[in-house]
């Protein structure tokens, strides 16, 4: 199941090409790789989670951001925000991003951050309705296999992550709109996570490097996107 996601990292002399492939020459997903120092891009095909391709990019000290993945109209992404008051500081905690991999299946790249260790449920939802969080986005479509959250933040915090790679046998096109939640034991509370399931760019459909609303570089919405609690 191979795919190609397309990132932007910052590049400033040929050591920090040179560390960038390192990197991505050690990931036993990883079949491809191109770095495109001009346009400060790297593409990469392989089957391996796209978040883990950010964090071995992130150990060399730099940053990456995604910027497409697969082809045009086969991905999606679902921010998971707690609806918990106690997390309005920072309330996003998790990302899905899901690529189809045929008109049948998809992947879908989960990674929570900044919870509590334990065991984590996710799945699809027939609504995409979170005025309540997870608990008006009726009932499930897919239930992925338990993501296990137990790597430690090193921040202070006591908080920890998980991320997990899993297919589904469905179609991106069933699912645009529709809810993505994560709940801690089963269950449904304030704290579980929810987010609504958006199509997202394809591999060369989005080079822009300011955001049109809000007039800022991709890479002052990234800073944004950290201080509220997405990380990867």
């Amino acid at each position: 199941m191979s795919f190609e996601t397309v990132y932007n990292v910052k590049l400033h002399c040929q050591s920090c090409v040179n560390s960038v492939k390192d990197a991505l020459s050690g990931i036993p997903g990883v079949s491809k790789f191109d770095i495109d120092f001009e346009n400060q891009r790297v593409s990469v095909e392989g089957s391996e989670a796209p978040s883990n391709i950010i964090k071995a990019i992130q150990n060399t000290g730099k940053d990456a951001i995604i910027r497409g993945t697969g082809k045009p109209n086969s991905a999606a992404v679902a921010i998971l925000e707690s609806f918990n008051p106690e997390d309005n500081l920072a309330p996003v905690k998790g990302l899905a991003r899901i690529v189809a991999t045929n008109d049948e299946s998809l992947l879908v790249d989960i990674t929570l951050d900044g919870l509590d260790q334990g065991t984590y449920y996710p799945s699809f939802r027939a609504s995409g309705n979170i005025s309540q969080g997870a608990e008006s986005t009726g009932g499930s479509l897919f239930d992925f296999k338990p993501v296990t959250v137990a790597s430690p933040l090193n921040d202070g915090t006591g908080l920890f992550s998980g991320q997990s790679f899993q297919s589904a046998p469905l179609k991106i096109t069933d699912l645009i709109g529709r809810g993505f939640i994560v709940t801690k034991d089963n269950t449904l509370t304030k704290s579980s996570l929810a987010g609504v399931v958006a199509r997202s760019a394809g591999v060369w459909e989005n080079d822009k490097q300011v955001c049109s609303c809000s007039g800022k570089t991709i890479w002052q919405e990234r800073t944004d996107a950290h201080n509220h609690g997405l990380q990867v």
